[in-house]
């Protein structure tokens, strides 16, 4: 512990306490929100308890970049807050130490931090992704409400059809439904007509029971006797009817190797080994469909079905010049059949170009959320660093501790920080800005307000301080002023 002094040690310590308790309770809040966003999908799947552990869990793991930032800046809000409402700050300026000085331990806490954060962006988040989402899917794989369309036959239960003409939504029921079963095979297949249907499961969830009220069924009958005249099916009138249907809506989890080639499982070194291939191939296609089209003749190509009478030479190339005066000396049957043509070729150049634009369209995208997902390995990092220098300079500046107005200021500014970067990436992501630029963005911002407020602090001035700020907007305006006088008349 040599060259450590009383002073980084307790600043550490106050932070550290800090740090743990704010980060635990950001956590808890941003997951919390994730799951509670997605409740419906989980609400009555009969999910064990391990599986909601495990994905309590890996949400943690997944959103902990998030939290982090949020964590450094109402820590060091607090921190530095406390310290100044017990006048420990001004103790120690009076002695001498320098803000920069106190924060000297804290700086290099925060360094760590950063560096780890980065690490633990490669190579923790991926995992912890890739497994996050398996679940998440895992939860919409199978719903124990089945949806009936209205007006649309329903084939999700093996060897039935469901045609509902209506639905009661007071009573959470279907009218008007016709019930085709096909379990015993097309020869021994049922038709059910009823008033009102109600679908639910069994307790044990592995049967799907329909409840049906005033209707009727016709079943086809398969034995029948030689000579009889009976009719060859069986019909039934009922007020109440109830059929079960093989149908296990047990939760079962999917495989996490489907989220393996996505771009949120991948670390740095997949991110930068696709981002190449797939700038290759997205150029290379780009150059091909581009010389593709510029070389095919709209008008009249060289493998046309239509022979002018009128050609310079046999072997000689319609080209631009030459068309308009051979369109005009043909006969109108030919004219006819050249314009037919080129509308045919247009369409079909159109459709070609749909087609690569599709094409070309999917490697933007997947180059965009693959360069998007690099960037943000370093982007929340460098957030830490910010926030950091965010909050300690402001807490020293507001000097006011506990979790009230910290945790206001905080909020706010994490608001600010959320909204910014959620727009980045998104113009990022719709390709209107450049990949770096969107996902740069908010940190762009923040910096300049970072280095601003640990100015302030560091000159010991109030960050609201109206006498500062109406020296510098006089000098402003007299600058403006002199510079009008200077300006010569015209």
């Amino acid at each position: 512990m040599l060259g450590i002094k009383k002073l980084d040690l307790y600043v550490l310590r106050q932070f550290m306490t800090l740090l743990v308790v704010t980060f635990f309770i950001s956590l808890f809040v941003i997951v919390m929100q994730f799951i509670w966003l997605r409740l419906d999908d989980m609400m009555g799947k009969g999910i064990p308890i391990e599986t909601m552990a495990k994905f309590f869990f890996y949400s943690s793991l997944a959103f902990t970049p998030m939290a982090l930032p949020l964590a450094i800046l109402l820590a060091s809000l607090m921190t530095f807050g406390n310290m100044g409402e017990r006048f420990e700050l001004i103790a120690m300026k009076t002695a001498g130490i320098s803000l920069f000085r106190i924060m000297r331990s804290l700086m290099i806490f925060i360094a760590m931090i950063v560096i780890g954060a980065f690490f633990y962006s490669n190579y923790v988040i991926p995992m912890a992704q890739k497994r996050m989402w398996t679940l998440v899917y895992s939860f919409k794989d199978k719903a124990l409400e089945i949806e009936i369309p209205v007006g649309e036959f329903y084939t999700g239960i093996r060897g039935v059809n469901i045609y509902a003409r209506g639905r009661d939504t007071d009573k959470k029921a279907m009218t008007n439904v016709m019930i085709y079963d096909f379990t015993k095979g097309f020869q021994s297949a049922s038709v059910t007509a009823a008033d009102t249907v109600r679908i639910s499961t069994t307790e044990d969830k592995k049967y799907l029971k329909i409840d049906m009220k005033n209707g009727e069924c016709f079943e086809n009958v398969q034995q029948q006797q030689v000579g009889s005249n009976t009719i060859p099916y069986r019909r039934e009138s009922f007020k109440q009817k109830e059929l079960l249907f093989e149908f296990d809506t047990g939760f079962k989890e999917l495989d996490e190797n489907m989220m393996a080639n996505q771009h949120i499982s991948k670390n740095i070194e997949r991110l930068i080994k696709d981002i190449d291939s797939v700038s290759v191939i997205r150029d290379s296609l780009k150059a091909g469909y581009t010389k593709k089209l510029l070389t095919i003749n709209h008008i009249l190509p060289e493998d046309s079905t239509v022979a002018l009478d009128i050609q310079p030479t046999k072997t000689a190339k319609v080209s631009a010049e030459n068309i308009d005066s051979m369109f005009a000396s043909a006969p109108q049957k030919q004219m006819v059949q050249i314009a037919s043509e080129a509308a045919r070729n247009i369409e079909n150049t159109m459709s070609d170009i749909r087609y690569y634009t599709i094409i070309i369209n999917d490697a933007d995208d997947f180059y965009r959320v693959h360069d998007l997902e690099w960037h943000l390995k370093f982007t929340l990092s460098f957030a830490c660093l910010i926030f950091f220098f965010i909050g300690a300079p402001l807490g020293a500046i507001i000097g006011k501790g506990g979790l009230g107005l910290p945790a206001v200021i905080s909020i706010i500014l994490f608001i600010i920080y959320y909204i910014i970067n959620t727009m980045g990436q998104k113009m990022a992501r719709e390709g209107t800005w450049e990949v770096w630029q969107g996902m740069w963005f908010s940190s762009a911002i923040l910096l300049p307000i970072g280095v601003f407020i640990t100015y302030r602090a560091v000159k010991d001035t109030r960050l609201l301080e109206a006498d500062t700020y109406k020296k510098v907007i006089t000098s402003v305006r007299q600058f403006s002023q002199r510079l009008h006088i200077r300006r010569p008349n015209r």
